[in-house]
């Protein structure tokens, strides 16, 4: 999972509230932030995490890692069945650490695979264990065929009171190469 976090400013709204939220549509109006970024990329591993670098490297945000107590089996059919029951039993798996000041913070950027078509389950805990109303959502999500299924609709009900944005979908398969194609998602979203 991937998450930038951006300072308030306290000065101007942020985003055109007049943008119809569309996922995967790119055209969003908003200013430029200043050249001091104090943001945070949160992320869990494999694909999504090289679309998160990508951000980091566009963005210059900081970097928070999310790590489940217990780790996921590195095999992959054993993590696969253990991801289905946990998803299946509507479980997260805890997670090591929490993003402090979390309230500072006025927009995420939340990346997740999407694993039988929703969230991780890290993730998930995540948005449970954090309070994002009053901020901004854009998520992104990286797979291995199914887009984003019911990801982003599920990370809305985990986030309630969150703004979501629109968000980013690529291919796992495509993850390590898509800088031009995350460069035109942050541009729209105004923070490249």
């Amino acid at each position: 999972m991937k998450i930038s976090i951006h300072k308030k400013n306290e000065n101007h709204s942020i985003f055109n509230p007049y943008h119809p939220i569309c996922y995967d549509r790119t055209p969003l109006e908003c200013p430029k932030r200043g050249t001091q970024n104090s943001g945070r990329l949160v992320f869990l591993g494999g694909n999504t995490e090289a679309v998160g670098r990508h951000i980091g490297e566009l963005t210059g945000a900081d970097l928070f890692i999310i790590e489940p107590v217990e780790p996921y089996s590195s095999d992959y059919r054993t993590c696969t069945e253990e991801a289905r029951a946990e998803i299946d039993a509507q479980r997260s798996r805890p997670i090591r650490a929490q993003v402090e000041n979390i309230g500072q913070y006025d927009l995420v950027l939340v990346g997740t695979p999407n694993w039988w078509s929703t969230m991780a389950p890290p993730v998930l805990e995540f948005l449970r264990q954090h309070d994002l109303s009053g901020r901004q959502i854009a998520p992104f999500v990286t797979h291995g065929g199914g887009r984003e299924a019911r990801t982003f609709s599920d990370m809305e009900k985990a986030a309630p009171g969150a703004e979501f944005l629109p968000g980013f979908v690529v291919s796992g398969s495509r993850a390590a190469s898509c800088q031009a194609e995350v460069r035109a998602w942050l541009d729209a979203l105004g923070l490249e």
